[in-house]
């Protein structure tokens, strides 16, 4: 089998699949129309998020079996088109789960203490402590939107912070000793910290608006470690604004590129989003240690071997 790498990750993908007798290509510089032009000799691809894989080329890859995407989302992917023509489609959020997990912990606490305010005070000569008193996730109520890997592997981290933890997902009865299924009206008039942990589809875009935050009955902390579009920032900078959301930590942006590699335009609501103190961000880096590359790696191998095992 001759397989496309679209993207650079862990070299363990190259060498533990050419020791199974895979035929390896790595390409890191094709544009969109060059990867179509010669998709038509592979019969599979690893990527990450470089280049869409919609219908448009997938209908030349005549002789693909499988598409592995380095990560969680699958949105980069016309899954549609590949189920309908046999194309398997593998993903490895096993991989990642643990990095997010710690950094959703990591910027609860930064936010919800200020420190990272505090911290560029004090180096500036400022003094403050009254007004940097913070509040404690003890006794607090996490709803978490999304309960797969992302969504159990941050229960599990606050099952040691005495929090009650809820969580809201379309599939049924998948709670645990970590966390509580609640419903979507449950976990807005509970919830004192929300945190996402969605895929990005037309059900969750935009899921957090203006008529989401309003049914939320208590003035909260919002985590946004999943897809930037989950979360309409116009809507976010007004909750802000009012005092309903009291801070937001954002992983991600509704503003970046599909390669999430920077932001894609500038507008007054990022504008806000990018000076507000009450506002924590990084890079689209949730899933991004250096464990997790080398396991999301070995993740995807593990799956293309058990799937395509060599004679």
């Amino acid at each position: 089998m001759k397989i496309l790498l679209l993207d650079k990750n862990h070299p363990l993908i190259t060498e533990q699949l050419f020791k199974n007798g895979f035929v390896l290509e790595e390409d890191f510089t094709s544009t969109y129309d060059e990867v179509r032009a010669k998709i038509s000799g592979y019969d599979g691809i690893i990527i990450r998020s470089r280049i869409p894989l919609d219908a448009n080329i997938l209908k030349h890859a005549t002789k693909l079996k499988f598409i592995a995407r380095v990560g969680a989302g699958m949105e980069n992917i016309d899954v549609d088109f590949a189920q309908k023509n046999n194309i398997a489609l593998i993903s490895s959020p096993e991989g990642n789960r643990d990095a997010v997990a710690e950094q959703v912990l990591g910027m609860l606490l930064v936010l919800m203490n200020r420190l990272f305010i505090a911290s560029e005070e004090v180096k500036n000569g400022i003094w403050k402590r009254e007004e940097n008193r913070g509040e404690e996730l003890l006794g607090k109520t996490v709803g978490l939107l999304g309960y797969g890997n992302m969504g159990k592997a941050v229960a599990q981290r606050l099952s040691g912070f005495g929090c009650k933890v809820i969580f809201y997902d379309i599939l049924p009865n998948i709670g645990d000793e970590f966390a509580t299924q609640v419903s979507l009206e449950e976990l807005q008039n509970e919830a004192d910290i929300i945190s996402l942990h969605l895929p990005i589809t037309e059900k969750t875009h935009y899921i957090i608006d203006e008529n989401f935050i309003k049914k939320v009955r208590k003035n909260f902390y919002l985590v946004n470690t999943a897809r930037g579009k989950n979360v309409k920032t116009k809507d976010l900078v007004s909750a802000i604004k009012s005092g309903k959301i009291k801070g937001a930590a954002l992983d991600v942006l509704e503003f970046e590129k599909s390669s999430f590699e920077n932001l894609e335009s500038q507008n007054p609501d990022l504008e806000f989003v990018l000076h507000s103190e009450k506002v924590l961000l990084t890079p689209h880096i949730a899933g991004w240690t250096i464990e997790s590359k080398e396991k999301l790696a070995q993740v995807i191998v593990d799956k293309i071997l058990a799937q395509f095992p060599r004679p």
